[in-house]
């Protein structure tokens, strides 16, 4: 067991704003865990994030024998794409002891201090969660020339950052998502790891479980014990999808879509049990590197006919033809990153972020967009 500390890293608060981009409102594995603190789970290491003036703070603890398959690939430069988790139903499990992972207090980018190889994967991992090569500043000087929309949009939301999630995590998480709500999702996912992933630590008294891996999801049981669970029509499309992606060649295959253009990878992903257009650019923006991917729902639609395409005004139901033609809009106006812009664009749209705005801005001239029932359906 390691000492409990915190390790710097060297990030400027305009980059990425813990404090005004709530991960808990965002992501369903993240919750709030104290004032400005966030407690979640990603490369099978439960993380505690919290924010000073200059830095984002972390706090990691791990199971030995967990290993994702980037450190497995660093340390025996061999990708793994078989590692497996163990579905409990009933049977009891060795509790593998947990770690809490410190070298001493650090700034990433300084040379003259030494930190241990294992502070410097957690270091990696967490700037490419964060995609911390990226300079939104730059970038958001560029989308705010463009099209002074964003420019607007930009000043209530800066540094708003598209995560670089596990594709197997993302992709079971949006099936989760059809025809539901952030809650309910959340529950989903929480329940999924419960049942087939493994356990990684008890933290201030909370239990957290790893996401199960493809293998753990293909079990002809699976179906049938997710649907007790309440998942209702989404346990055959879990399930099916597992067992299509293994047939395909597993994590390798999701590797594989990540090398091919946009287009080609979406066409990929729909061939999967529950994944429509909307679903397949979520995924293809959200953890398969095309940054390009533009998710039209509702309120894209709604900021695309009132300040981009008037001529879709008035539509009931976005056809496949409206659907690309919104994100060729965008993907024109914005260039090679425009699903990130388009995030931007979508924060300011929901409502959540107008009232967070408002409250913090004095903002009142913010109205949010009425949702119509049967709209929602049709997008």
């Amino acid at each position: 067991m390691y000492a409990n500390k915190e390790i710097f890293l060297g990030c400027s608060t305009c980059f990425a704003l813990l404090k005004r981009v709530r991960p808990d409102e965002y992501f369903s594995r993240w919750k709030r865990t104290g004032d400005c603190e966030w407690t979640g789970v990603f490369a099978n290491r439960v993380w505690t994030l919290s924010q000073n003036n200059e830095s984002i703070l972390y706090r990691v603890t791990k199971c030995p024998g967990l290993e994702t398959s980037d450190e497995i690939t660093r340390n025996t430069g061999k990708s793994n794409s078989r590692v497996q988790s163990v579905a409990r139903k009933g049977r009891s499990m060795k509790k593998p002891m947990c770690e809490v992972t410190y070298t001493e207090n650090d700034k990433i980018g300084d040379t003259t201090k030494t930190r241990s190889d294992q502070s410097s994967l957690e270091d990696d991992l967490l700037r490419k969660y964060f995609r911390l090569d990226v300079s939104l500043e730059e970038h958001y000087a560029q989308w705010s020339k463009k099209d002074p929309h964003f420019m607007e949009a930009a000043e209530k939301f800066t540094g708003v950052r598209i995560l670089s999630q596990d594709p197997i995590e993302n992709l079971f998480s949006f099936i989760c998502s059809s025809n539901n709500n952030i809650a309910r999702i959340s529950s989903m996912v929480e329940k999924l790891c419960v049942l087939y992933g493994n356990k990684i630590a008890d933290v201030s008294g909370t239990e957290y479980y790893g996401f199960p891996t493809l293998a753990a999801l293909t079990d002809p049981s699976v179906e049938k014990s997710l649907r007790d669970a309440g998942f209702g029509y989404r346990a055959k499309f879990i399930n099916q999808s597992a067992c299509k992606i293994m047939q395909m060649g597993g994590s390798d295959w999701l590797d594989f879509l990540q090398s091919l253009s946009y287009e080609e990878a979406k066409v990929e992903l729909m061939k999967l049990p529950g994944i429509g257009a909307k679903v397949a650019d979520c995924i293809c923006l959200m953890s398969l590197g095309h940054l390009e991917a533009i998710p039209v729902d509702t309120h894209i639609y709604q900021v695309a006919v009132q300040r981009y395409l008037p001529h879709l005004r008035g539509r009931k139901t976005v056809t496949d033809k409206m659907y690309n033609e919104i994100g060729d809009h965008f993907r024109a106006l914005y260039g090679s990153l425009a699903g990130w812009a388009h995030t931007i664009l979508f924060c300011a749209d929901l409502k959540m972020f107008q009232d967070s705005a408002k409250q913090k801005l004095g903002l009142h001239d913010i109205k949010p967009q009425r949702k119509k029932r049967k709209q929602e359906q049709a997008l």
